[in-house]
């Protein structure tokens, strides 16, 4: 865990690669009356920066984002508004994020932290080699379309190879495709609870128990039928698998 947090700053800093080596993390002036004033150097500011950024950077440049999406939208779909708890959705995309990423991370590591921490690269070259991993993620999961999107927004920037779209692309690009492949799973995952839904609506209809609310029968149905099929499985593998597919 702890070489994974390390490759995310290394990753999300480069303006700690500017800073002069040596600088002290602290200086203590001692004043003529003996007292002492201590300032905190800019590195240490820009390194606090960027730690308020890693929530950021975990949601945004893995596989976090579809995996709460679609959590989100099973809840909604079951009729059970804090079961699970918002809690509980957030830690299981966590350590999801965590498995699925596994690799990414250890090649960052690897790749780029390792090596700097090593004293055998300079930390320039150190980010450029811990960000490929996580940029042939990224790629791997963006549609063309939205790279093309923002390209043109951009000012029809043109792009021969994958390896020459920037970040500043590819990040709102790869936002963009994993939403849209997190409500395309999220509706496909919708429609068999809401079938159950018409079901018991149109039988409470015809019985004349208009009074009786559709959700409250239905619910019981839709949470047999999801652990009768082993849904959290199914659903837990299909997430997982398809970032590899």
């Amino acid at each position: 865990m702890i070489k994974y947090i390390i490759s995310f700053l290394l990753l999300c800093s480069p303006i700690l690669a500017f800073a002069e080596p040596g600088i002290p993390a602290m200086t203590v002036t001692s004043a003529d009356d003996g007292g002492q004033s201590y300032t905190v150097t800019l590195q240490i500011l820009a390194l606090m920066t960027v730690l308020t950024l890693l929530p950021a950077a975990l949601m945004m440049m893995t596989s976090f984002t579809r995996i709460i999406i679609v959590l989100a939208i099973l809840r909604q779909a079951m009729g059970v508004q804090s079961t699970p708890s918002n809690q509980i959705l957030l830690g299981l995309a966590l350590f999801l994020t965590l498995f699925i990423m596994n690799p990414v991370f250890q090649t960052a590591y690897d790749e780029g932290v390792k090596p700097y921490m090593d004293g055998q690269i300079e930390a320039l070259t150190a980010i450029e080699q811990a960000s490929q991993p996580f940029k042939a993620f990224m790629l791997a999961q963006t549609r063309e379309s939205d790279l093309e999107l923002f390209a043109n927004i951009h000012g029809n920037m043109q792009l021969e190879t994958k390896a020459d779209v920037p970040f500043t692309l590819l990040l709102p690009a790869f936002v963009t495709s994993e939403l849209k492949t997190a409500f395309q799973i999220g509706f496909i995952i919708f429609i068999p609870f809401l079938i159950i839904d018409l079901v018991v609506a149109s039988v409470l209809m015809a019985m004349g128990m208009m009074m009786l609310s559709p959700m409250l029968i239905s619910l019981p149905f839709k949470l047999m039928l999801f652990v009768l099929i082993d849904g959290w499985a199914l659903l837990m593998g299909t997430l997982a698998s398809s970032f590899y597919v």
